[in-house]
């Protein structure tokens, strides 16, 4: 039994609505105390050691991984997620650790594909429960890692298992216990959780206009639309009107994103101080979240997310790589369900131990499990192993 006592934390570093481990609900599976670091330090170290993080290397934003080396994957963006997320916390005197954690880890259920993957799996999934990656990432820690010998799963703390849940149906929560709770009661998730969810926004909704410039798919001239691109170019070109389209980009991005965050700082500032919360619980206890962008960057936010829709997401280059990707998911699944066999063999066993338990909405859960682990590179070696003649091996 470990004796050591945890490591005091400064009382000063954090505000009192801010989650710190006095307040933790704490972990499913008890432990001894880390000696040296926090508990949420503990979460952070586990999820950065998962096999599902390393597997976020080769899983896509916007671009399949082949496509080219330096566009964002999963990985990229949720370090540029953290990033961001831990400078507002820092201001904002929340959690810091906390924040890290829920950061990195709230991509870890995503299938490959990006979203064209999410939305071939939960087709497939529709008459056995649907799939959601939100709800697939907190699987992930909560049940699919296999690294500890007294518990599946990383065991996570309850406050960075609710970060990463992110949103949920009644249904579903009802299934997910404590953690599932808040969405029946209506109550707030912690102000960490609540800044994660706004910095996932401005990260890939900022990273996106930069990758679809150099691309080629998105045009300057078609951006200069949305107000906060046409904002910062126009200052960008007025201060250094000789300066490369490569520093040009660079430098437009980065005001939009330091508006958005400033902006989001100061909102939310004034509404903490509105509100008043004494505690981590007065801040759940609150009618609405206490995170926000102010009214007018709120809809200039909404106006770049619309234009991404329109003319990234549904350009007919990015339509062709989701239609691809979806017909290799489906296919896959489809082969698998009807003949488990063709599965490696430990996700065979695992499909069979739950179809016996739950019938075929189980084998489909182990099927679902084992596509959504897989990497953009895996699942397009895997189909062709699976459909293409000339590979029988």
């Amino acid at each position: 039994m470990n004796t050591h006592p945890a490591p005091v934390m400064d009382p000063e570093r954090f505000a009192p609505y801010a989650a710190h481990e006095g307040n933790s609900r704490g972990r499913h599976h008890p432990e001894d105390p880390p000696r040296y670091r926090s508990q949420f330090q503990r979460d952070r170290d586990r999820i950065i050691h998962s096999t599902a993080f390393r597997r976020l290397e080769y899983k896509t934003q916007v671009f399949v991984n082949h496509e080219g080396d330096l566009f964002r994957t999963r990985l990229t963006h949720s370090l540029e997620v953290a990033q961001i997320a831990r400078a507002i916390a820092r201001v904002l005197r929340l959690n810091e650790d906390l924040t890290e954690a829920i950061a990195l880890a709230h991509d870890l259920g995503h299938t490959p594909f990006g979203h064209a993957g999410q939305d071939a799996l939960n087709l497939c999934m529709a008459d056995y429960g649907g799939f959601e990656h939100n709800l697939q990432s907190l699987r992930v820690v909560d049940v699919l890692e296999a690294h500890y010998a007294e518990f599946d799963g990383l065991n996570l703390t309850f406050e960075t298992r609710e970060g990463i849940l992110k949103h949920c149906t009644p249904a579903a929560a009802a299934a997910l216990g404590d953690v599932g709770a808040r969405f029946i009661q209506g109550h707030q998730p912690s102000l960490e959780a609540q800044l994660n969810n706004l910095a996932d926004e401005i990260a890939y909704n900022n990273h996106d206009v930069d990758d679809g410039l150099r691309s080629g798919l998105i045009t300057v001239d078609r951006l200069m639309e949305v107000t906060l691109f046409r904002e910062a170019f126009q200052e960008v070109r007025t201060r250094f009107p000789d300066l490369s389209e490569k520093r040009t980009r660079h430098e437009v991005i980065r005001r939009m994103i330091n508006r958005l965050v400033t902006d989001l700082i100061d909102s939310s500032q004034a509404r903490i101080l509105a509100a008043a919360p004494d505690s981590l619980e007065a801040v759940r206890l609150q009618p609405r979240p206490l995170i926000c962008f102010s009214p007018q960057i709120r809809e200039y936010n909404l106006e770049l997310k619309r234009f991404l829709r329109q003319h990234l997401y549904r350009h007919y280059r990015v339509k062709r790589m989701t239609v691809k990707a979806a017909r290799v998911l489906t296919e896959l699944f489809q082969a698998y369900m009807a003949d488990p066999a063709l599965l490696p063999t430990e996700h065979e066993h695992k499909a069979k131990r739950l179809a016996a338990e739950t019938g075929d909405a189980g084998r489909a859960r182990a099927i679902a499990d084992y596509l959504a682990g897989m990497t953009d590179r895996f699942a397009i070696a895997e189909y062709g192993r699976l459909f293409d003649p000339n590979t029988l091996s």
